[in-house]
């Protein structure tokens, strides 16, 4: 069975640098960070006191009172990411057969905000009060489900979590779908609002987050010598991807190509990565496998550059092995550095940075590059963004569990 090509024709976001595409992009590309001290609830006694949070998201701006009832807010930034790509891509459902249109989107945690209120409320007040919402807005489905019910999309629906790379794994299911002809258009991405009191302290038990607490906006520092832990994000990355023929057909902007996708897993601890690479390495050979480029048509890669000892050491390995020379001449960056670890909505939001790198010609930069790490020795794009026209890009998600994926995307050429 030959595949069918996919092609990605619209983005949407919600990030700590904006509440849409357009105003996230900019101050991408202004180098901005969207770290800041939490207010939200009492970090007294929590190591890390800050993180990169979407801040004047109004639900009443989107949703209706019962609406915002029933949704966890992981759910409503997927709706509103979701609804700016639906209306980018210029579909029109209506005209659409909604059976051929389906919708794969990940998420790492889930539902944690009214997971925690709940609980509070079940010992304050008894199991009496705990709402019949409850579970429909916890379960980690229910962005997928939701979205499908909110947009119309009756083709294949279902929700991936496998910690940072969820979102990698639901695009990648996604390509699936419109390659093996199950369906010819795919809402999908990632959502992520984790940014809470016990979440926080998890992190922080783990020791895996900054403790940069007076200087925020410098904490997350991807390849930098002096990094010392990721900083947490939160928000959502929306893609409407399609059948090539069928996106020609109604006149569709197309921004890119959807070429490769690569997926593995470590097998080896359930937070640090391989000391060698090798899953990582298994998931960007098969992306470029998958997609037929060779390593010199990348032009450009949107690390997952977490900030992390570990992880920016594995990931530039890798990127090494398998591109070889070529690794030194392509430009590599974290936007990591400035919307903050999206845990499972990063792949998505960073998929869309990749895609609007290729389409626009410009690359955003990793913030806060300041010493050279011996370990990391690759063009990061430091502190100020690039225009090169790119060709070829990969985006690669590296998560707990050891999970691995990478997906490629290629300028359209008709």
């Amino acid at each position: 069975m030959s595949r069918r090509r996919v092609v990605v024709t619209g983005l949407g976001v919600v990030t700590p640098l904006g509440l849409d595409l357009e105003s996230t992009w900019d101050a991408l590309l202004a180098g901005r960070s969207g770290a800041a001290p939490i207010t939200s609830f009492d970090v007294s006694e929590h190591p890390t006191k800050f993180a990169c949070q979407v801040r004047d998201f109004d639900p009443a701006a989107h949703f209706s009172v019962p609406d915002t009832r029933k949704l966890d807010v992981y759910t409503q930034y997927m709706l509103v990411a979701g609804k700016e790509a639906l209306t980018r891509s210029g579909l029109d459902l209506d005209r659409e057969d909604r059976t051929r249109v389906g919708c794969i989107l990940g998420t790492g945690i889930g539902g944690i905000q009214e997971l925690e209120k709940t609980k509070e409320l079940f010992l304050e007040r008894g199991p009496r009060r705990v709402s019949p919402f409850f579970i429909p807005k916890m379960m980690s489905n229910a962005l997928a489900g939701e979205s499908a019910i909110r947009f119309g999309l009756e083709g294949t629906c279902f929700a991936t979590s496998s910690a940072c790379a969820s979102a990698g794994h639901a695009i990648g299911m996604a390509f699936r779908a419109v390659q093996w002809g199950e369906c010819d258009v795919m809402l999908t991405g990632g959502s992520e609002a984790a940014t809470t009191a016990l979440s926080l302290a998890g992190f922080c038990s783990l020791k895996a987050l900054s403790t940069r607490n007076d200087e925020p906006t410098r904490a997350s520092r991807p390849f930098d010598r002096d990094r010392d832990g990721f900083v947490m994000g939160e928000g959502a990355g929306a893609l409407v991807i399609e059948e090539l023929e069928h996106a020609k057909a109604r006149g569709a902007t197309i921004l890119a190509e959807l070429v490769g996708y690569g997926s593995t897993d470590d097998a080896f601890h359930i937070t640090a990565p391989d000391d060698e690479g090798k899953g990582a390495c298994r998931a960007i050979q098969q992306a470029l496998r998958d997609g037929g480029l060779t390593p010199e048509r990348i032009g450009y890669i949107n690390a997952h550059g977490t900030s992390t000892s570990l992880n920016d050491k594995i990931e530039t390995l890798a990127i090494k092995k398998v591109l070889g020379a070529h690794a030194h001449e392509l430009h590599v960056s974290s936007t990591k550095s400035m919307v903050g670890h999206l845990l499972g909505a990063s792949g998505a939001v960073e998929l869309v940075f990749t895609a609007l790198a290729i389409e626009r010609g410009q690359l955003p930069p990793t913030i806060n590059y300041e010493t050279p790490d011996p370990d990391c020795d690759l063009d990061y794009v430091p502190n100020e963004a690039r225009e090169v026209r790119v060709d070829a890009a990969l985006s690669n998600s590296l998560g707990f569990g050891g999970h691995n994926t990478c997906l490629a995307l290629a300028r359209f050429e008709g």
